[in-house]
């Protein structure tokens, strides 16, 4: 979106900024039915949708999609907000966008979650919006259980379910020079240096093994067969296999 200056026909470089005074009057306006209010608490309040759909971009999806259907969220805020509860639009405001646009995403992702889970999640994302109304702040996730009447758990299940992928490379901080993105803060706990020694040094102690002392730990531990089918298979006992294994083993640990 960087350099785009019209959205869906509107002139980001113009927009109007409303100052709080003019917002609570305008707000307690359009409560009693004031249309013309209404319309300009939403001109006015378009630069809280351009701030928050900065936060999807760079996953293929139209700005101009992306900006109408923050726009639709900052119409159900304005229309749901309670004046008499003295908390700012904007904290209201913005969870309200975001929520719509998750919905959209959710809507039109190829990743596919199952019927039952998705009716959770939606009437999840009611009863949130409910208490929101009621109180004007997040609810959790206790709450919205005990409104639902269904376990915290499935509350929690449903709403992972319907979370948006976030990109590798999408940038969580920068601090004017090279931004700093998810991938840098996920640890891959199979390729550290610690397991990469680890391997090598299992590696060597397992070439110090005799030949029938290796074929035994691979039938028993890399094709799963019991030590009667590898005695049987190798021409000996269950019970030289059995010493053959433990002795093995012990001079791996030892290598270790």
């Amino acid at each position: 979106m960087q350099g785009k200056v019209e959205i869906s026909g509107i002139n980001t470089a113009k927009l109007q900024v409303l100052k709080n005074d003019e917002m609570t009057q305008l707000l307690r306006r359009a409560s009693q039915g004031d249309s013309q209010a209404r319309e300009m608490l939403i001109y006015g309040n378009l630069r809280l949708v351009l701030s928050v759909i900065q936060k999807f971009l760079g996953r293929g999806e139209n700005v101009d999609d992306l900006f109408q259907v923050g726009c639709i969220g900052l119409i159900k805020a304005i229309d749901n907000f309670d004046v008499e509860q003295g908390v700012r639009f904007s904290t209201y405001g913005v969870p309200m966008i975001v929520g719509e646009i998750r919905r959209y995403l959710r809507d039109n992702s190829a990743i596919r979650v199952s019927r039952s889970m998705r009716d959770t999640a939606y009437r999840v994302l009611q009863a949130r919006e409910k208490l929101m109304r009621q109180s004007q702040r997040e609810p959790t996730v206790e709450q919205i259980a005990k409104e639902l009447d269904i376990p915290r758990e499935e509350v929690v299940f449903a709403m992972d379910a319907i979370v948006d992928p976030v990109s590798l490379y999408e940038p969580v901080y920068s601090d004017g020079g090279d931004a700093l993105c998810v991938m840098d803060q996920v640890r891959d706990r199979t390729n550290t240096d610690e397991s990469w020694i680890e391997q090598i040094a299992l590696k060597d102690a397992v070439e110090r093994l005799g030949e029938r002392e290796k074929k035994i730990l691979a039938m028993r531990f890399y094709q799963g067969k019991t030590q009667m089918e590898v005695s049987q298979e190798i021409g000996i006992s269950q019970a030289q296999v059995s010493r053959l294994e433990k002795s093995a083993i012990s001079s791996i640990k030892k290598g270790l």
